[in-house]
């Protein structure tokens, strides 16, 4: 948790923008402040990823967790961030293949890497040479899902999957944004076929495998990317229990994210 601690001290742990309630004009809040953004619900964590603008491959990234009090303070300093070469598309809109990333506001619930559990408390895979993120949009049933599995009955194929071993750097640590995912208790497994199918599907070719990830060499295919000393603080930061989302969202769209 020395990460955390560390990041933590360069705020001072201040509430940034204003209060929740009774704080200053909204003129005065930034467009990224949770105050000014209207699709959070109950949750009391939020990663905001503001583009620079619709077309853009660089963003900024802030954390805030909502306390007690009511009021939401900076849990880290702003943090330099990637999204993909395409820039931005909503996420109604958006189309397999094209490099952005999706326009709105989604759930964190689990979080991968191929290094060991960093002290999340999210639900943690560790991947290896085995695992794969499904984007075949021929077979709606596996779509958009984790398989650790490439049994020889599979109805998915490996050339419309990211193998995750694959990207060394990047996949070191991940959370999945739930963007375009199955329909939460919908995933079994499937012991004939040696995989894992959903009875409600995501929409095959909207996208899929969308992370919030550690930087590669550049921007990414749809993905957010932080530092990977970013992102182990991050991970280490989130709580289930707060019901943690990320904001995704050029500057100007932010209130309709």
């Amino acid at each position: 948790m020395l990460v955390v601690a560390l990041l933590l001290a360069a705020v001072g742990g201040a509430a940034v923008g204003g209060p929740a309630v009774g704080g200053p004009a909204t003129a005065a809040v930034p467009p990224w402040f949770p105050t000014r953004l209207g699709h959070l619900g109950d949750s009391r964590q939020v990663v905001v990823v503001a583009g620079h603008s619709r077309t853009s491959t660089s963003s900024t990234a802030y954390a805030y967790q909502r306390g007690t009090d009511g009021r939401w303070r900076a849990a880290f300093p702003a943090m330099a961030a990637r999204n993909g070469y395409g820039g931005w598309q909503w996420a109604s809109r958006r189309v397999q293949g094209t490099g952005t990333t999706p326009i709105g506001t989604f759930t964190i619930t689990e979080a991968f890497g191929l290094a060991a559990d960093p002290g999340t408390r999210l639900d943690y895979r560790r991947v290896d040479g085995n695992d794969h993120w499904v984007g075949d949009r021929s077979d709606p049933r596996t779509y958009n899902m984790f398989q650790p599995s490439l049994s020889p009955r599979r109805t998915w194929r490996t050339s419309r999957a990211e193998r995750l071993a694959d990207y060394p750097r990047q996949y070191a640590y991940a959370a999945v944004v739930d963007f375009n995912r199955p329909a939460p208790g919908s995933v079994s497994w499937n012991t004939a076929l040696g995989q894992y199918v959903t009875s409600a599907p995501a929409v095959a070719g909207r996208g899929s495998a969308i992370f919030l990830h550690v930087h590669g060499r550049g921007s990414t295919a749809g993905c957010v990317s932080l530092s990977r000393t970013q992102m182990v603080a991050v991970l280490r930061w989130l709580d289930p229990a707060l019901r943690p989302r990320i904001v995704l969202a050029p500057i100007a769209d932010l209130p309709r994210a």
